[in-house]
């Protein structure tokens, strides 16, 4: 990839953080609350990356996801905190591409409200240029808007941007946009979803993102 790239832009759940624990525990809560079964770790999981919304739609009536939103949400602010893991090398490799000369931003199709609690949570929220969630979008992920939002806001070239996630739907996103996409296996996507999504590089974990990326100053 070389020393062209000026900007990574990271998904957040399964990519920088481990949140699949308060996820099952909000949405088995809220199910409970609301007389539906429980749904296994598993289907959740599956299901996550597409916002909250579309999350219990998976498993709720039609007329039933607003209510089931909001106890959603009251359980999962405090979950978050509580069951919610930084994945290994996330902390380290933030902290070379601040030291390297990188611009790093988020692009998650999480609510704004709890990316927030999570960067906050882990302190890591420093190492970010910019943050957008796509609540505060028309549209979420594969749409591009949220990555060409981001591109404008920190004044790069798409060809200098290479974009980071756990899902085909990230790969989806980045190609979509004219960027280079990452994928890191072990998140929600199998790694057959994820070769069949044709991203740049599948890598094992983060520790192996430096390889791409030698200091912009080197």
């Amino acid at each position: 990839m070389g020393n062209n790239i000026k900007l990574v832009i990271f998904d957040l759940d399964g990519t920088l953080v481990d949140a699949y624990e308060a996820i099952i525990k909000s949405v088995n809560f809220t199910l409970g609350k609301m007389s539906y079964p429980e749904a296994s770790g598993l289907m959740i999981r599956r299901a996550v990356g597409w916002g909250d919304k579309k999350l219990l739609g998976f498993f709720v009536k039609e007329e039933d996801i607003e209510s089931a939103l909001v106890v959603y949400r009251r359980h999962h602010r405090l979950s978050l905190k509580s069951s919610t893991k930084l994945l290994p090398y996330a902390d380290e490799i933030l902290q070379y591409l601040t030291e390297n000369g990188f611009k790093i931003a988020i692009a998650s199709n999480r609510p704004t409200e709890f990316t927030d609690i999570i960067l906050s949570h882990f302190k890591i929220k420093k190492y970010f240029n910019y943050v957008l969630c796509a609540d505060k979008l028309a549209r979420g992920k594969p749409h591009p808007e949220i990555l060409l939002k981001i591109i404008k806001k920190l004044k790069v070239r798409p060809s200098e941007v290479v974009y980071v996630g756990d899902m085909a739907i990230d790969v989806q996103t980045a190609q979509a946009a004219g960027v280079r996409g990452i994928a890191v296996s072990g998140g929600s996507s199998s790694l057959a979803q994820l070769k069949k999504a044709r991203p740049f590089k599948i890598l094992k974990s983060l520790a192996f993102l430096k390889k791409f990326l030698p200091p912009i100053s080197a």
